[in-house]
């Protein structure tokens, strides 16, 4: 149990260095371009790009500069924009993790448990009347865009509606810190997390349904039913264990991604300085420093997210720990 734990720890740090040196080097070390010139942005004085270069090591071998942008980054957190002038980078990217991360942990917890619930349901009632609504209903969810959902959200609970009892508790656009006021905080996120999971609760419940059904024609759910289980308890106990194999899987890809930034049309639509917000101000106003330090940290959260699944794995199919 220790030894696969250990290894797979070697081989998430072996890939983050790697990352990280493709990233430096694609921002960096791009044959033709001037990093200084990025850096500073358009139209800096020749005194800013002297700076610039000093701060970054540009006048140094290469190696030098990878090490001094590690250090900026992850150590010593000075790495300064050069288009909103003193603005620390890392310090703006940590106050916008707990965004993010506050938006994809509540709608993950709405998408896994309605999800299991739908894929569960429909795989024990396989082509009823019941198994093809909720089928119909996850393609719908599947079929509207994330945007779009959130911009009707905001219609029906911010103006059309926003004076009735049903949507009276709604607070503004925004985010509220969870020390500050957690119970603003929660409703804040309620209609965000909704907006978010809709789409995956499709997804992951038919992934799920599809995979219990496999599941059911095994060997050794063959050999529960010889042993008199019941119907439940096999599904329950032993088909779902297996089957939660590909969820988590998926679970693992999009939460790394939704972590890193890719839950940016939801932070947009309700106005939530997220990782995927900051990464896009940065891209609209070409702050290189911002670009790297938020891609660094996404592609971070991408390998521990999967780290974690591959640990999952192990408590879900005891045949990893020998493979």
């Amino acid at each position: 149990m220790i030894y696969p734990i250990l290894r797979r720890l070697a081989q998430m740090l072996f890939v983050m260095f790697g990352i990280s040196v493709i990233v430096f080097l694609i921002f960096f070390a791009t044959p033709g371009a001037d990093p200084a010139a990025r850096i500073a942005g358009r139209n800096a004085s020749p005194e800013v790009l002297e700076a610039v270069r000093h701060s970054f090591g540009f006048d140094r071998p290469l190696y030098v500069q990878y090490a001094l942008m590690m250090q900026k980054i992850f150590v010593t957190g000075d790495l300064t924009s050069f288009v909103n002038r003193g603005w620390k980078v890392v310090p703006a990217v940590l106050d916008s993790i707990p965004v993010t991360l506050s938006l994809v942990f509540g709608a993950a917890v709405l998408w896994v448990v309605f999800s299991i619930l739908i894929g569960v349901v429909a795989a024990a009632t396989r082509d009823s009347w019941l198994d093809k609504l909720l089928m119909a209903l996850g393609l719908l969810g599947i079929s509207m865009p994330v945007y779009w959902v959130g911009e009707v959200m905001n219609l029906v609970s911010q103006s059309r509606y926003h004076d009735t009892w049903l949507f009276s508790w709604v607070p503004p656009l925004g985010y509220v810190n969870f020390s500050d006021d957690p119970k603003g905080w929660f409703l804040a996120l309620v209609i965000p997390w909704i907006t978010l999971s809709i789409l995956y609760i499709g997804i992951y419940g038919r992934v799920l349904r599809a995979a219990i059904i496999e599941s059911m024609q095994e060997d050794y759910i063959r050999t529960a039913r010889a042993k008199g289980l019941s119907e439940t308890r096999i599904l329950l106990r032993h088909a779902l264990r297996t089957s939660l194999i590909a969820f988590v899987t998926l679970f693992g890809l999009d939460f790394g991604a939704l972590v890193g930034g890719s839950a940016l049309l939801t932070e947009v639509v309700f106005g939530l300085q997220g990782i995927g917000k900051l990464t896009y101000d940065a891209l609209q106003s070409l702050d290189l420093p911002m670009i790297m330090a938020t891609v660094m940290y996404a592609s971070m959260f991408v390998v521990i997210a999967n780290a974690v699944v591959d640990f999952v794995y192990i408590l879900l199919d005891p045949r990893v720990k020998t493979s």
